[in-house]
């Protein structure tokens, strides 16, 4: 809704309340305009609504797709990365271990951009678009995000070693969106 929060006095505060329904994965951004500079420059948030029959037990991590555009003069964006830091986990890669079940919690916020992707190296996922459902909608190595989506893969890693995971937009990738998950025995 625009406007809300617009009069609130310094250190005030707004409360929220709403009912944690449905189950899944949810997003929310600043509505207060210029909505889009708002949202890429990093107002926005994820939160998880567990199931009430819990989904099995993992090593979960969330994953927030975004892009940075540093010259402000309208021309979309220069840099792109997942949680922050452009190429960060190619020199800092996730550590996951052999054959325990990993849940990834996929989030695209990236403005300027109308979609984005998520490709692994070397293995599959189910995936749950918006996480709202209990079975998987595909089992594949690559998935595509317009602006807002979101969903859970979950995978094991059979193998140990590293791998590769990125946008499947060459630019994406080249500008920041890559990283290696490290499988330890």
């Amino acid at each position: 809704m625009p406007g809300i929060g617009l009069g609130l006095p310094p250190g005030g505060s707004v409360v929220y309340e709403l009912d944690a329904v449905p189950f899944g994965l949810h997003l929310y951004h600043c509505h207060v305009g210029p909505l889009a500079e708002h949202i890429a420059r990093g107002l926005y948030g994820t939160f998880i609504v567990d199931p009430s029959t819990p989904r099995p037990s993992a090593d979960e991590m969330v994953m927030v797709m975004h892009g940075y555009h540093t010259t402000f003069d309208g021309e979309g964006n220069q840099l792109y990365a997942v949680n922050g830091i452009p190429f960060h986990h190619m020199h800092e890669p996730i550590k996951v271990k052999r054959n325990e079940l990993v849940r990834i919690y996929l989030v695209n916020v990236l403005e300027y951009d109308p979609i984005n992707s998520f490709h692994l190296h070397g293995n599959f996922f189910d995936y749950y678009p918006t996480g709202t459902r209990l079975q998987p909608a595909e089992y594949t190595d690559t998935i595509v995000q317009a602006q807002g989506q979101r969903g859970i893969c979950e995978l094991r890693f059979p193998h140990p070693g590293q791998f590769m995971f990125h946008a499947h937009k060459s630019e994406f990738a080249e500008l920041g969106w890559m990283g290696l998950f490290e499988v330890t025995p």
